[in-house]
């Protein structure tokens, strides 16, 4: 090669020695190009429909029903027509119908497999995806045949606590038959457990009178489940939880930390329920202290037994913990029992670190909603701190909830999760870590004219699949709802709790549109995420109620809106806000640590004569609207 020299006085290289060292340049590096390079050069440039397709295609095997829950995507973004026609990139129908018809068998080979290696509840999850897609899976597999093998399975190995909640929900999916419900009565009476007892032997006296069967049950059964546990006795089944968190210092002082609250046995293994608050140092990945858990079975002077934390469900306030302890009383959770407003309901407990404390109240009312998922009852019977993860039970011994708060400055105000979604939690807690909730990224609105989507979370199975906002609920997996006012979202929740994430679920609107999505884990602060990357206008919606459209208005403000509408009950309704009143929005802000977002707006009231008023909303980012 040869060397251009320097010649200059400046030490700057001559302008033709430059020109022709270029000139040399562009031809080593032509004559080093491939004939590979240059071939890909000159490739087609690819559309986003083609890597889509290869997306698809990818998943059909690996993973069908996020296939499926793809296709949809597919055909929202693309529908009929081409995208790009001029690059030769025409919607392929057949293309896609393929992929989702090979979704489907392998989905049904999936649960083929997962029944003949015993995983029973893999089997389920495929079954309820299957069911979604309208395939029938009687030959292959139904979901309450499945859940009862599973169930049975767990009693065999000695596991009763999920083997009773299994074959409760397997009856409460299609009745016991009347050798199933005779099996799991002989397995509860023998495992002393009278409440589990009574409600196989009703499956079996409902089989009974329908003309299941020419057999009796045995007296023995009936004579157990006739009897009453009496308050000392469930006494011995409750404990006291005590969380060590080391020392705190106040004012150059070092005081204890220590939570206190309660819990019960629902095995005879150890295990307990109590409330996430109450152990949520022992979890949380933010908590970076000291933390060590007991529970106490008697009063102060008694020993400490150390306990582990099993599961957890953040959004129900509840955990599973165990203790090595065999346990003198285990509470049912395989009966559910709704109680009344006005029905007698006792609490147990250790208000204030005094184990064993049994206060009588009433059930104040249902139906409130404190918690992300479902509703709550409240009860006036006497809570105080320390009763929290406590059982409350009715006068027939019956568990109808778990204490979990109560309103200091206002005494007889206390709340309980119901007992029936303890026994939907369960199962999840059982598996071990954070229980996983399905979530779809919207937030609903109960209107007068049903469940309306008034919020679409981005990046969620909705936002992809182009939900609308704006649109009502008309079926929500092949279910028409109707429930008392106040209690619609719960039940969609309801629905949507029963799944799995990572399966499908079918949503269809009220134009008549359908939607087959594959729920995702929900997060634990629902609107967080979104709360960081959607604007503050879309936001005001979910979180404060209040949905907007822009307004140009001379003379008002420079980023003016007006309200569109308000939601019934939301923080924008208690702040008074009405349809038509012009906005500013001043300022947004969200602190996620503590959960809340601030809004802070200048409006004029059309109630107040239009006169301006600066205001600041508050609202918690763990909405219980949410699906």
């Amino acid at each position: 090669m040869a060397v251009i020299q320097n010649n200059s006085k400046n030490g700057k290289y001559s302008r033709p020695l430059l020109r022709a060292a270029g000139l040399f340049a562009v031809l080593v590096f032509s004559s080093c190009m491939t004939p590979a390079k240059a071939e890909r050069r000159l490739l087609p440039i690819r559309t986003t429909s083609e890597f889509r397709q290869e997306d698809i295609e990818k998943y059909v095997i690996d993973d069908p029903v996020k296939a499926i829950h793809y296709i949809g995507m597919y055909r929202r973004l693309y529908g009929e027509g081409s995208v790009f026609p001029e690059q030769g990139d025409p919607f392929l129908p057949a293309r896609i119908d393929s992929f989702e018809e090979r979704a489907v068998e392998n989905l049904k080979t999936a649960q083929i497999g997962a029944i003949a290696a015993g995983r029973w509840e893999d089997a389920a999850s495929f079954a309820r995806s299957l069911s979604v897609l309208g395939i029938n899976v009687e030959s292959t597999g139904e979901e309450p045949d499945l859940v009862l093998k599973a169930a049975k399975d767990q009693l065999e190995a000695g596991n009763d606590l999920p083997a009773f909640l299994g074959a409760a929900r397997a009856h409460e999916l299609r009745p016991l038959e009347l050798e199933d419900a005779l099996f799991f009565l002989d397995k509860a009476f023998d495992a002393g457990q009278r409440r589990t007892a009574a409600f196989f032997l009703a499956a079996a006296d409902s089989r009974l009178e329908g003309g299941g069967g020419g057999e009796s049950i045995p007296e023995q059964y009936r004579s157990f489940v006739a009897g009453r546990d009496s308050a000392a006795d469930m006494i011995k089944g409750v404990a006291t939880v005590l969380v060590d968190r080391g020392y705190r210092v106040e004012r150059g002082v070092g005081m204890p930390d220590r939570i206190l609250g309660s819990a019960f046995f629902v095995d005879s293994s150890g295990l307990l329920i109590t409330n996430y608050h109450v152990i949520a140092s022992e979890v949380d990945p933010g908590y970076e202290g000291y933390s060590r858990m007991y529970i106490r079975m008697g009063d102060s002077a008694s020993a400490r037994i150390p306990a582990k934390v099993v599961g957890w469900d953040k959004a129900m306030d509840l955990a599973l913990i165990k203790a090595e302890l065999k346990p003198e009383y285990v509470f049912s959770v395989a009966d559910r029992v709704i109680p009344g407003v006005g029905d007698t309901v006792y609490a147990i407990g250790s208000p204030g670190g005094l184990e064993k404390t049994v206060t009588r109240g009433i059930v104040s009312a249902l139906g409130r909603r404190f918690l992300q998922i479902g509703d709550v009852m409240q009860i006036d019977a006497m809570v105080n701190h320390g009763n929290s993860g406590g059982p409350v039970v009715d006068e027939e011994g019956r568990l109808v909830g778990i204490v979990f708060a109560g309103v200091t400055q206002y005494p007889g105000l206390n709340f309980a999760v119901p007992a029936e979604k303890l026994a939907a939690a369960l199962p999840a807690m059982i598996r071990g870590g954070r229980a996983e909730r399905p979530w779809l990224g919207l937030t609903i609105a109960e209107t007068a004219r049903g469940a309306e989507i008034i919020y679409v979370a981005p990046f969620t199975p909705a936002a992809e699949q182009r939900v609308p906002e704006g649109s009502l609920i008309a079926r929500f997996n092949g279910m028409e709802l109707s429930a008392p006012q106040g209690t619609l979202i719960p039940a969609y929740q309801e629905l949507l709790f029963a799944n799995k994430p990572g399966e499908l679920v079918s949503l269809e609107t009220g134009d008549g549109e359908k939607y087959t999505l594959m729920t995702v884990a929900r997060p634990d602060i629902p609107l967080a995420n979104a709360a960081r990357i959607d604007t503050k206008e879309r936001l005001a919606a979910p979180l404060f109620g209040l949905i907007l459209s822009p307004a140009i208005m001379e003379g008002f403000f420079s980023s003016a809106y007006q309200v569109k509408r308000v939601v019934r009950g939301s923080v924008a309704d208690e702040a008074g806000l009405s349809e038509q009143d012009p906005v500013s929005i001043r300022g947004f802000r969200v602190v996620e640590k503590e959960g809340y977002a601030l809004l802070d707006i200048n409006v004029k009231k059309r109630r107040m004569g239009y006169l301006e008023t600066s205001m600041r909303l508050p609202a918690a980012l763990d909405s219980p609207d949410t699906l």
